[in-house]
């Protein structure tokens, strides 16, 4: 991965952005894509957009989510100790020792999950996994008094763990889930930007809010943008470590391309196109199929307006939705060429429909 697409990449995911608060990582984005983009523009509640040959047609929207999971302050005791709730899928059960930072409006509050040493607790019950209303945060506060001068109810909390790179082209870091897809798009437009000559569609390349508590975000920019067709980038279940059942969950491997999924949502003709992309640029693809749902971005995109015709490509991931989430360079480095080669396969005004 060429210099500046690394620290590019390093600076967004260690850039804090839970769900409802991504306007740090959103400007960081943004700088980014406005060196490659002919408009840049943000909505009302933070979706922004990159566009490149604007009124080409189709308009084809590339879209990945800018948001991680995280906390918020709850609750705060007499003795100072704060309590959460959480934004997305938190886990509690690995959430406990962490390092954390709350984010307030006057500045970052450094903090630790609490965790009792096993000497002193009663009873086998606390063994079990804590519910997330059983984590609480320590700052150091002397009393409520203090922690409440520090930070309020509703600042959000994230996990204090960055990117880092490992052997093997192997990357780890706190939400990757799904920085790494708004990386991908933006270095799609970097490709095409750099490519020059005639491109046919309009190109607008999506950074968008509040996947993980609803989809939100794509459900607001695609009704507003109204594209010809969609492609989402998210991460995927790699499943080639211990304990995983590949009869249930698939064949998924780090270092083995991204994934193309097939079914429901994913429009037929696009899933063809992207396929024979991948064939002719030499790039190793992955398969992956659902029986409903993708739980992600492109299950809102694809009945918006009437239906956009839409396909999902995905980056295969270790340890989802923790703060070691890992993945294989290569596999993101892939993503912007199959996705500038699927802009540049568009002829001027192509629609996508299924022959009945």
């Amino acid at each position: 991965m060429r210099e500046s697409s690394l620290e590019f990449l390093k600076t967004l995911v260690n850039t804090p952005s839970p769900c409802g608060y991504e306007n740090r990582g959103q400007r960081v984005w943004l700088d980014y894509a406005k060196q490659f983009a002919d408009e840049c523009t943000a909505d009302a509640y933070g979706n922004v957009v990159a566009t490149l040959n604007k009124g080409g047609s189709p308009r084809l929207m590339l879209a990945a989510h800018a948001d991680e999971i995280a906390m918020a302050v709850n609750y705060i005791d007499d003795e100072g100790f704060i309590y959460v709730r959480r934004i997305g899928g938190v886990d509690a059960a690995i959430t406990r020792t962490h390092r954390i930072t709350i984010h307030t409006g006057a500045g970052s509050v450094v903090g630790v999950v609490g965790n009792v040493a096993p000497h002193l607790k009663k009873d086998d019950n606390n063994s079990k996994p804590p519910k997330i209303h059983e984590l609480f945060i320590d700052i150091g506060a002397a009393d409520k008094k203090e922690a409440e001068q520090l930070v309020k109810i509703g600042d959000p909390i994230t996990l204090n763990q960055e990117f880092e790179l490992m052997r093997n082209n192997i990357a780890v870091g706190r939400a990757l889930d799904n920085r790494i897809g708004t990386f991908a798009v933006a270095e799609t437009l970097r490709l095409l930007h750099e490519q020059g000559g005639t491109l046919n569609p309009e190109i607008c390349v999506v950074s968008n809010i509040m996947e993980e508590i609803g989809t939100y975000g794509s459900r607001q920019i695609a009704y507003s943008l109204e594209p010809d067709v969609a492609l989402v980038i998210d991460v995927t279940h790699a499943t080639d470590c211990p304990t995983i059942d590949k009869r249930q969950h698939g064949d998924i491997r780090l270092g083995k391309g991204p994934t193309i999924t097939h079914g429901t949502c994913n429009h037929p003709i696009i899933v063809k196109r992207l396929e024979q992309i991948a064939e002719s640029l030499n790039i190793e693809i992955q398969h992956e199929t659902i029986s409903s749902t993708s739980g992600t971005d492109i299950d809102a995109i694809f009945w918006t307006r009437g239906g956009i015709p839409s396909a999902l490509v995905s980056i295969p991931t270790r340890y989802m939705h923790s703060s070691i989430e890992m993945i294989n360079l290569k596999d993101l480095e892939d993503i912007p060429g199959i996705l500038s080669g699927f802009a540049a396969s568009l002829a001027k005004g192509e629609e996508f429909k299924v022959t009945i």
